[in-house]
């Protein structure tokens, strides 16, 4: 499955042509309105579902920058505060406060984050940008074992890294890989 590059994952039409799962979360995100919503947020899928290699239980998570966390929050609690499992917090994340919300709505967890830092330059975005990348690199295979190591329960970022081979730790490794060229995260790969 092709993945759209990265001017695409703002529009959410891939999705409702995506696999089944995608399709599936494509109609929960219409049936809340979370983009209308949130709007004002800039808000993005992030995750493992939009690169297709989601396993059952894998969350929505929506990344949002707003400079107003309070603001953001009140009216995530309006929309949303009455779904199962609704919670909502203000801490630190990375030096920065972050609004997290989470919630369950039909088969999903849904997770909605926000921090006053653009989206792309969050780290949830970085890494499911590189990790695209990654599986075009890797192909096929990549994308079935990296899946598989999902399965057996391995956290994204390190299946990744337990997959590429690539050694420190995997969430610091794959944001420094983020920084490089496709030419360069192929000699990366391949020293």
């Amino acid at each position: 499955m092709t993945q759209p590059d990265i001017h695409s994952w703002y529009d959410l039409d891939y999705l409702a042509r995506g696999n089944l799962r995608q399709r599936a979360a494509y109609q929960v995100l219409d049936e809340l309105q979370v983009m209308q919503v949130l709007a004002q947020f800039n808000p993005t899928l992030v995750g493992t579902l939009p690169i297709g290699i989601d396993i059952p239980g894998s969350d929505l998570d929506i990344i949002c920058d707003t400079d107003d966390l309070n603001a953001f929050s009140i009216i995530v609690k309006n929309k949303y505060g009455e779904h199962e499992d609704f919670h909502l917090k203000i801490k630190t994340i990375h030096h920065l406060p972050a609004a997290i919300a989470s919630f369950s709505y039909k088969e999903f967890p849904i997770q909605i984050f926000a921090q006053p830092c653009p989206v792309e330059q969050q780290n949830a975005f970085r890494h499911m940008v590189v990790e695209a990348r990654l599986l075009e690199i890797g192909g096929l295979k990549a994308r079935q074992e990296i899946h598989q190591l999902k399965l057996r329960g391995l956290k994204t970022e390190p299946a990744f890294a337990h997959y590429f081979q690539l050694t420190g730790n995997p969430y610091a490794r794959l944001l420094e890989l983020s920084m490089l060229s496709n030419e360069d995260l192929i000699k990366a790969l391949h020293p």
